[in-house]
């Protein structure tokens, strides 16, 4: 039971990083393709925003391939961790709820990526895990890469607000106040 558990929670999973990075990638599943997923990076402050959108895409199409088949595992639950917690910092502004913009799915995605590389793929998998050397080298290499990555959006976030900030302050300099009626 354990394993048919593992087996679809890897597919379900799987199968919806494999569209969400198809639809970066590509345009696939009525996605914005590769040039438009970019500029939408770039003005986050990911910047290339192209190269940004494409790692994000790889590490979902890819992380969900290897997760769905229980191949290299935990490489894909890594590619999925790492995507997703870029999202999760993407849509905290929004607050938890998936209904205003928030960061609900990313956040469960990255719950369920992180359960399956705890507890690896079960006995219905197609390919070897990695060795416990290589884990760790996987594991520090996306774990850098997730951090500068957080850094870098977090650092825009910063700029953004202050920038709307300051907008906001000079228009209210500039606006005339309001007449007083004579009493």
């Amino acid at each position: 039971m354990r394993s048919v558990t593992l087996l679809l929670a890897r597919l379900l999973l799987g199968a919806y990083m494999v569209v969400h990075g198809a639809q970066k990638l590509f345009g696939a599943f009525d996605g914005p393709g590769l040039e438009t997923a970019g500029q939408g990076f770039a003005a986050m402050g990911l910047t290339p925003g192209k190269a940004n959108a494409a790692l994000a895409g790889v590490s979902e199409l890819g992380g969900g391939v290897l997760t769905a088949a229980g191949v290299a595992d935990p490489l894909g639950p890594f590619a999925i961790m790492g995507a997703m917690t870029v999202a999760t910092a993407v849509h905290r502004k929004a607050g938890p709820l998936g209904a205003k913009g928030g960061f609900e799915l990313p956040v469960t995605n990255l719950a369920l990526a992180a359960v399956l590389a705890a507890t690896g793929p079960g006995k219905l998998h197609l390919g070897p895990r990695l060795l416990l050397k290589h884990t760790l080298v996987v594991g520090a290499g996306a774990a850098a890469v997730t951090g500068y990555l957080l850094t870098k959006l977090v650092r825009a976030q910063e700029q953004q607000s202050a920038a709307a900030a300051l907008v906001a302050e000079a228009a209210a300099e500039t606006a005339e106040p309001a007449a007083t009626p004579d009493i």
